[in-house]
């Protein structure tokens, strides 16, 4: 029955049905016949003037800042405090600060991308969260071009789409980084 013409089956709705969901189980594996080429879908985000993607899978959830912040004694000063965010207690850190590009300005665009990381709970501030961004495999270089704030070796390539470039920020490697774990002060 593989390939069947769906109107040809219109008087034999069991078979009919067993069709879609062959086509569907095809599709959603990638194997359909004519199946759409490969997406890679992240979430875009701006530290300073810079645009970056972290992959979906990285992130747990975007937040506002929240109002209520507990600075940490003897902690380096890129680590803004302690938030209660839906009862779970998670570090807050000022990721363009602890890249030593300066510290984030505070403002009405300003968000917590939660790091979906089963270790290391990490709360990252940022100067803006633009939402998911969709690419084509075609669209990837292995390349991504010097960055302003300095994070290019937690970079793994770059998504190119006309003028703009994409460089994917790996979260889990600065969440995973000695600089991001030595978090006391010296």
């Amino acid at each position: 029955m593989a390939g069947a013409d769906l109107a040809a089956l219109v008087e034999q709705p069991f078979e009919l049905l067993q069709e879609i969901e062959r086509r569907s189980r095809a599709a959603h594996s990638g194997q359909g016949e004519g199946s759409a080429p490969a997406e890679w879908v992240g979430v875009g985000f701006r530290i300073g003037e810079e645009q970056f993607v972290a992959s979906r899978e990285q992130v747990r959830e975007v937040l506002m800042l929240p109002d209520a912040v507990t600075r940490v004694p003897g902690a380096r000063r890129w680590l803004l405090g302690i938030a209660n965010l839906r009862g779970h207690l998670l570090p807050l850190i000022d990721v363009k600060l602890l890249l030593g590009s300066g510290r984030t300005t505070l403002r009405r665009t300003t968000r917590v991308i939660s790091v979906n990381h089963r270790e290391v709970p990490a709360g990252l501030v940022v100067d803006e969260v633009l939402g998911f961004r969709r690419f084509m495999d075609h669209e990837f270089a292995n390349e991504a071009a010097e960055t302003i704030v300095r994070c290019d070796r937690f970079l793994d390539g770059s998504y190119q789409r006309g003028d703009e470039s994409w460089p994917v920020f790996n979260l889990f490697d600065l969440v995973e980084s000695n600089m991001f774990l030595q978090a006391a002060a010296d």
